[in-house]
């Protein structure tokens, strides 16, 4: 082959080179571009996706922050009334307590009424002698009343009275000697 010949086959094999070079370089962002449109279309739903889950969860957390900032609050407002419940504590005690010592006051008064109920004639009869001494005579005593009645009403029943009264003390005096 001559230089001239092998200088065409060469100049071709350059232009064939070149040409396809700048095929390469108008078609390569083309194919770029393809490679990029198709990666979107298998990605960009599972993107889609995972941005929904992440606002979902944005809304989820910021809810759980305002929970948290209530319960926060509400803490610190305990803290605050922990006086208030000293107090009602106290008020407690002292309520329990009037309670138990008017509920021992009742008991001592019911128990106090049963024992009056129960031993009336014991508590009576425990007091008196078995031998009486004989009563005063209150006859002097029961005179001079009677006469000053008389003398503020007139004369009237007044003196049966004194001899009712003088009767009910003989029978007071029987009668206790005939219950034991």
């Amino acid at each position: 082959m001559s230089r001239a010949s092998e200088l065409i086959f060469k100049t071709r094999k350059t232009s064939e080179k070149i040409s396809e070079n700048v095929h390469i370089f108008a078609n390569d962002p083309s194919l770029a571009f393809f490679r990029v449109q198709e990666h979107v279309r298998k990605v960009l739903p599972a993107i889609y996706e995972k941005r929904e889950e992440v606002f979902q969860l944005q809304k989820n957390l910021q809810g759980h922050c305002y929970d948290m900032e209530y319960g926060v609050e509400a803490l610190q407002t305990i803290e605050k009334s922990e006086s208030l419940f000293s107090n009602v504590q106290s008020i407690l005690k002292t309520s329990i307590f009037l309670k138990q010592q008017l509920a021992a006051e009742e008991n001592r008064i019911k128990m106090k009424k049963e024992s009056i109920k129960s031993s009336v004639y014991k508590r009576f009869s425990a007091h008196l002698a078995l031998d009486l001494p004989e009563l005063p005579d209150f006859s002097g005593v029961m005179r001079d009343t009677s006469q000053r009645i008389e003398n503020k009403i007139g004369p009237s029943n007044v003196r049966d009275d004194t001899q009712s009264f003088q009767t009910n003390l003989g029978e007071l005096q029987r009668s206790h000697t005939t219950l034991h």
